[in-house]
């Protein structure tokens, strides 16, 4: 009772948690031994925002054929129940780094949704589902200097790890405290514009969609996190892993899958990512990476043996996001009074020399280049 009165002070104050160890989080991974992945359907796309505290997210990657960079994100936020709060985000990346990235953050107003909990609605911004659920229209004109219309379609099916997707944290897990949950879209087209100050950014290409939630505060469920998103010719990647803090025993979990066209190739929770080379920060201390190694193994449909290795240089960091300077005020509640608390997001897109995606499945083995969007963030030791 102690821990859990402990637990509920946290949640509120934002004081850091006492160890409860590894016994107090379930992993999806467990899910995964029986059932490795389940493809999402419309249901497993529905918004839950919880009037707990939670951050639900809804992002957008764009991947254009004219070789730009790009994302748009919905974030419903609640704090403790007392507050809740949305942000549309949208970023254009300047991957030459002749001029600043185009970042707009901008409050919304009047947030509702659809009735079957599929679409988000906001003063002049609305996130569609389609009716048959294989397509999403993203619209916003809430900043003038990023006016996004832009609509992306999956060409593979969408996964979950597991039956629900979800890690669980909790001394008690048949009545958790707090839960981690990712769908992925990790192969879809997209067409439209985001108009900026400096022209039209035709989004025509690839696209990648996720739909996370944290049902907790954030630096409670995760200390580290690890992102890959790649595209290539006929395949892509997703690879998302997270390490909790030491309260939860440190626990790496890993999700992520491979697919082409039509095709989930294999998911599941067996993954790794290894930073092969680093260089400290001076600015923060932490370890940014310069070369970068993802894994993935499992089983296709079949039945065979499947492994995927993508590694290379990340070349020149794109970005480096101090969060708590970017976030909103309602943001940096969730992380007030944090003791060692320092969110950094590094972002990568490697330019020079793309890396590409080694296959290998049963006895066949596959190499595919493509394009890479990554992220590495700290948030606490």
């Amino acid at each position: 009772m102690f821990k859990w009165a402990q637990a509920a002070l946290a949640n509120v104050a934002g004081t850091k948690e006492p160890i409860y160890g590894p016994e107090a989080i379930r992993s999806v991974a467990e899910e995964a031994k029986t059932t490795p992945y389940t493809e999402t359907t419309k249901d497993d796309l529905k918004w839950q925002a919880m009037e707990s505290t939670c951050v639900e997210t809804q992002c957008f990657y764009f991947m254009t054929d004219s070789g730009q960079l790009a994302f748009a994100q919905v974030i419903y936020s609640n704090v403790a129940g007392i507050r809740t709060t949305c942000q549309f985000n949208c970023k254009v990346f300047s991957l030459d780094g002749s001029k600043p990235h185009l970042w707009c953050s901008t409050p919304l107003n009047n947030h509702e949704f659809s009735e079957d909990k599929t679409s988000f609605y906001a003063t002049d911004c609305a996130v569609e589902l389609s009716e048959d659920g294989n397509s999403y229209t993203i619209k916003s004109l809430n900043d003038e200097r990023s006016i996004v219309n832009v609509t992306i379609k999956r060409t593979a099916p969408g996964f979950k790890i597991g039956t629900s997707g979800t890690t669980l944290f909790g001394t008690d897990l048949a009545n958790p405290w707090g839960s981690m949950r990712h769908v992925f879209w990790p192969r879809c087209v997209a067409e439209g514009t985001i108009a900026t100050p400096d022209g039209p950014v035709d989004c025509k290409g690839r696209a990648m969609f996720v739909h996370a939630l944290q049902g907790m505060k954030p630096h409670h469920a995760a200390a580290k996190w690890n992102f890959c998103n790649f595209q290539g010719p006929n395949y892509s990647a997703v690879l998302m892993q997270y390490t909790t803090p030491p309260s939860y025993g440190s626990t790496v979990v890993n999700v992520g899958g491979i697919v082409k066209d039509n095709e989930i190739i294999f998911a599941g929770a067996e993954g790794a990512v290894t930073h092969v080379a680093i260089k400290g920060d001076t600015e923060n201390d932490w370890p940014e990476p310069t070369a970068i190694k993802f894994e993935w193994k499992g089983t296709t449909k079949d039945g065979k043996q499947a492994d995927a290795v993508l590694e290379g240089e990340l070349e020149d960091k794109l970005d480096r996001i101090d969060v708590m300077a970017e976030v909103p005020g309602f943001v940096k509640q969730i992380v007030a009074g944090a003791v060692g608390t320092k969110p950094y997001i590094y972002q990568y897109a490697p330019q020079k020399k793309k890396l590409s995606l080694k296959l290998k499945l049963g006895e066949e083995e596959i190499s595919e280049e493509g394009y890479l969007f990554s992220e590495a963030t700290f948030i606490s030791a």
